[in-house]
């Protein structure tokens, strides 16, 4: 029986790079008008966690934010908490 609950809580650990993606959609999820149409696609490798970010194209340029300064702000938040939790992160926007 205790084999089986070691089994299940290896399954439910998050990665740290989950934290990250929560943060981010967060966040995303405050800026646009069609928070339904937002999906993070989070992919781990050796050298850190890339998160793909895919909404609404009239969403898009609420995210990105004048001269980038808004995904400047969200990356730099991203890369903060990944660092916390000890991962590299990246952030992309796909409109």
């Amino acid at each position: 029986m205790a084999d089986q609950d070691m089994e299940r809580t290896d399954e439910l650990e998050e990665m740290p790079s989950d934290k990250v993606a929560d943060l981010v959609e967060y966040i995303v999820c405050g800026l646009v008008d069609d928070e339904d149409a937002v999906s993070l696609d989070v992919t781990d490798g050796e050298d850190g966690s890339l998160i793909e970010v895919s909404c609404a194209a009239s969403d898009a340029g609420r995210i990105i934010g004048r001269r980038g300064r808004t995904i400047k702000a969200i990356r730099t938040l991203a890369r903060a908490l990944g660092q916390r939790v000890g991962t590299s992160v990246e952030v992309e926007i796909l409109g």
